[in-house]
């Protein structure tokens, strides 16, 4: 488990996750208030490097959980598609 508040991954690591993903790059970052308080445009964020680009500089927007597991990373919501990757 990493602790992404107190270390927050580094763009080479944000890059890593994406490359493994199954998800689509814009599904990595969350929409949420704090998304909406920086006055941010969705379509702005959703290609790889963009959305790298935003998680270091404002990491709490960062969706989460990620897991990652192997060559495969996935965004835990819902919790059932952790259980389908282990």
């Amino acid at each position: 488990m990493v602790l992404y508040l107190k270390n927050p991954p580094d763009r080479d690591e944000i890059m890593s996750i994406l490359g493994k993903l199954e998800d689509e790059p814009a599904d990595l970052v969350r929409k949420d208030a704090q998304f909406k308080k920086l006055e941010l445009d969705a379509d702005d964020y959703t290609d790889a490097e963009a959305v790298a680009d935003l998680l270091v500089e404002h990491p709490k927007l960062l969706q989460r959980p990620v897991v990652v597991k192997g060559k495969k990373a996935i965004i835990g919501r819902p919790t059932s598609r952790v259980e389908d990757l282990l």
